[in-house]
């Protein structure tokens, strides 16, 4: 297909990705004020992020594997729907529970969006081609990433509306996202279902029990029991029993939701085990950003987003550039590397940031990790798809996706665990060293700046800006874990067609 036409095509298919990253980070600066108007607490906090990111994780592979058999465009916007009736419901909320809940759904609709852009794009692009493309979906992701902070500050201070609106705001471009695909997005024998083929339904309960069970324990111990327990030993051991009948059931499944074959493919093994690890650095690196500006730095939500600008910039002229070179070049395991190596640095560099800290210096350390994250994120999913004949290329694309959500629901929750931990570390010896009592700062909840004393609001910048930069050193050995497995990656001849 000539480019104009590819382009068309992908046209309401980076639409509906747009809607999907601009309605997930549109309350990225909205959650401090959001929880702490609902009456929920760090571990709130966490769980309204990692709730999205554990339903994400569970369907991604199952949205894979539907897409070999059945519609691909049926698919992808019954995904657009399933999140837009999200949004409603989780703008309507009134307690954190709720509010939980419904992020959970809308965890659904945008995995089915993550998984099925990869493999609507490898049905039309060959390899060679597919960097330039994937750099546009990366374009599509930065442009989202940094214009949803932005209007979901203004709209959270913006007099007459409030957060709900933030949850809102994608319906009227989810709308136009859905005529856009139904007049654009056409592929040949997209409609077609393969006969006798059963979807592995056990298979997926398994993996997303598992993976649940692993989450709740992350998130609560420490706080409701301790590390080492009988409830640590009982939700570990459970964890580990549901992913060996998983593995069991995925052997003997006709259809299975993961083909475990795929992990014979050395490649396939590396590169999806790096998503993890990505996983765990980027999501538990960004999704905490916005109580850094807020709480450790006292901005507003409007500022806290345009203070991410150079993360996101670096994101956009990584994820495009490398995009368009890979295609004139056709090598690309160049910027794997150079990708991990970035994002470990970001990450170190990140971990030494104080609550004063000149913002130059935070925004030159958000700029590498965005460089490394562009790098790495689509260029991974390429590697895999390369490695695949084109009836594998769903089941192969979801377990990349599947992999760096997992690493990132893991790292949201044990970051925002150690995170709770910190801050009151922090804090008590910042009451300490004043001399003065907490007086109702560290009750667990997120503070209210303005309400606060200012010598106990000076107490709670600190105590925040060092707990969250502690998260970041926390994060970058993964980081480290991922380049090492990138420079072990064979680097296979892009195929061009």
């Amino acid at each position: 297909m000539p480019h104009r036409q590819v382009m068309t095509v992908l046209s309401g298919l980076l639409l509906g990705m747009f809607v999907a990253i601009l309605s997930s980070t549109v309350v990225s600066n909205a959650l401090p004020q959001i929880v702490s108007d609902l009456g929920g607490g760090q571990s709130s906090y966490t769980w309204v992020v990692t709730a999205s990111l554990l339903t994400l994780t569970a369907s991604t592979p199952l949205w894979g594997k539907l897409s070999d058999l059945y519609s691909k465009k049926l698919l992808v916007q019954l995904s657009i729907v399933i999140f837009v009736l999200a949004s409603a419901g989780a703008g309507l909320s009134q307690s954190t529970g709720t509010l939980i809940a419904w992020r959970a759904v809308q965890g659904i609709g945008v995995g089915g969006l993550v998984a099925l852009a990869q493999v609507i794009l490898a049905a039309l692009v060959p390899p060679r081609e597919r960097g330039r493309y994937g750099g546009y979906f990366g374009a599509t992701f930065a442009v989202a990433t940094v214009g949803g902070p932005l209007l979901g500050g203004v709209i959270t201070d913006a007099p007459g509306l409030g957060w709900r609106w933030c949850f809102y705001v994608g319906v009227p471009f989810a709308v136009i996202a859905l005529v856009v695909l139904q007049r654009t997005l056409t592929l040949p024998g997209g409609a077609v279902r393969r006969k006798g083929v059963r979807i592995d339904w056990l298979g997926s309960l398994l993996i997303a029990a598992s993976v649940s069970l692993l989450l709740i324990w992350v998130t609560l111990a420490g706080d409701s029991y301790a590390w080492l327990s009988w409830q640590t030993a009982a939700m570990v051991g459970g964890s580990i029993a549901l992913g060996g009948l998983f593995v069991l059931v995925e052997k003997r499944a006709a259809e299975p939701v993961i083909p475990l074959s795929l992990f014979r493919n050395r490649t396939i093994t590396l590169t999806a085990l790096a998503s993890f690890f990505i996983g765990i650095a980027m999501f538990g690196a960004t999704v905490f950003l916005s109580q850094y500006f807020q709480l450790a730095r006292g901005q507003s939500p409007t500022m806290s987003g345009v203070m991410t600008i150079p993360m996101i910039g670096g994101l956009f002229l990584a994820s495009t550039g490398s995009g368009l070179i890979i295609t004139r070049t056709g090598r690309w395991k160049r910027w794997l590397v150079t990708g991990g190596a970035l994002v470990t640095a970001g990450l170190g560099l990140l971990g030494t940031m104080r609550h004063d800290t000149a913002y130059w210096q935070v925004g030159t350390y958000m700029a590498v990790l965005g460089l490394g994250i562009g790098m790495l994120m689509q260029n991974l999913v390429l590697a895999t798809q390369n490695q695949v004949s084109s009836d594998r290329i769903g089941a192969a694309s979801s377990v990349i996706a599947f992999s760096r959500s997992l690493g990132g629901a893991i790292g949201v929750s044990a970051l925002g665990a150690v995170l709770a931990e910190r801050i009151s570390h922090h804090m008590a010896d910042g009451f300490a060293n004043a001399g003065d009592a907490p007086g109702g700062a560290d009750n667990g909840t997120i503070p209210d700046l303005s309400a606060l004393p200012a010598p106990v609001r000076a107490v709670v910048e600190s105590a925040y800006g060092h707990g969250i930069a502690d998260i970041y050193l926390y994060a970058a050995p993964a980081a480290l874990l991922v380049l090492a497995l990138v420079v072990a990656v064979k680097e296979v001849p892009l195929r061009t067609r």
